[in-house]
């Protein structure tokens, strides 16, 4: 056992197990118009990782087996994916609510000016990158500029009704600049608000907090920092038992670019698949066998637990 197992060991008797598939969180590509110094599955303009749209319909009969309450899609910038409207068109004409992961400056882009009333048309959710309500720390994290186009689609989100209309959500996700953990969600989420809204006019339904993860660039930039160490420990001493019941490989499955099956994103970025017990690819996927797994767990997942917890839907305690 690891020492992340052994300490949810210490508190359930047993290593942690999933409890239902209510979430399939897919990434259909590692293509990103940006390079964030945090991204976890390190996309980039350069990255040539698609799904194909045979894999694509696997995932779309996952849903309906599992009777998914929601299909999380990801990347990379998922905008950028030429089967991408074609996706998100066939789960919403099955009535699956659907979740896009934006990094908001991708809807400026040539070519992507309509993804917008796209997503209004189709009732999409987005959740949306923005780690933090000050231009120096996002450009810091993110690259000189994004700020300003971050707000500027934001802005446009708004005017679509976006954060505005109680059917049409826009999350906005907080992270750290460096190696600490999030402050509280709900007093970070006012302070959001009341800055965005003073200073930019722009409003958003829930701010999610997430702990960055030491994986991806970011473990590169603390080990090049020589702060690896010191940010491992001070998440295994944060640890919140409380936060064990709300993980968020416990209710889903995540499924990358060529198929292949995890427990959540970290893991898929670890390169961590599900059990070797379990199928391996999507186009083998039996809802059955995976509701109640055991989860592949490493020194990574001390940062879902750290604090009020993290997840891709932000603080759990």
């Amino acid at each position: 056992m690891n020492t992340f197992d052994k300490a949810i060991s210490s508190y359930n008797g047993d290593g942690l197990t999933s409890l239902c598939v209510e979430t399939i969180q897919v990434n259909i590509g590692l293509k990103c118009n940006l390079e964030c110094a945090h991204c976890h599955v390190v996309s980039s303009p350069r990255r040539k990782e698609m799904m194909n749209w045979a894999t694509m319909k696997c995932v779309i009969t996952a849903a309906e087996e599992s009777h998914a309450k929601l299909v999380d899609i990801t990347g990379g910038a998922p905008e950028m994916h030429p089967h991408f409207r074609r996706f998100v068109k066939e789960l919403r004409g099955k009535g699956f609510p659907v979740l896009v992961r934006t990094n908001l400056t991708i809807l400026l882009q040539p070519g992507f000016e309509t993804v917008p009333d796209f997503f209004r048309e189709q009732e999409v959710q987005l959740c949306a990158s923005l780690p933090c309500y000050l231009e120096d720390n996002v450009d810091q994290q993110r690259g000189t500029g994004v700020f300003e186009d971050s707000i500027q689609a934001l802005k446009l989100l708004n005017r679509l009704g976006y954060g505005v209309e109680s059917h049409l959500t826009l999350n906005l996700v907080y992270n750290p600049v460096g190696p600490t953990l999030p402050p509280q969600q709900s007093e970070l989420e006012s302070d959001y608000k009341q800055h965005l809204k003073s200073e930019y006019g722009v409003e958003f339904s829930n701010l999610l907090t997430i702990a960055n993860m030491p994986i991806g660039r970011f473990r590169s930039d603390l080990t090049r920092e020589n702060k690896i160490e010191a940010y491992n420990q001070l998440l295994r001493d944060s640890i919140n038992l409380a936060t064990i019941d709300g993980l968020m490989c416990r209710r889903q499955i995540s499924i990358g670019w060529d198929g292949r099956l995890y427990d959540c994103d970290f893991n898929l970025a670890l390169k961590l698949p599900v059990g070797k017990d379990y199928p391996q690819n999507i186009s083998d996927f039996k809802p059955s066998l995976f509701a109640h797994r055991r989860i592949m767990t490493g020194s990574h997942c001390f940062g879902c637990t750290a604090g009020s917890g993290s997840s891709c839907g932000g603080a759990l305690a």
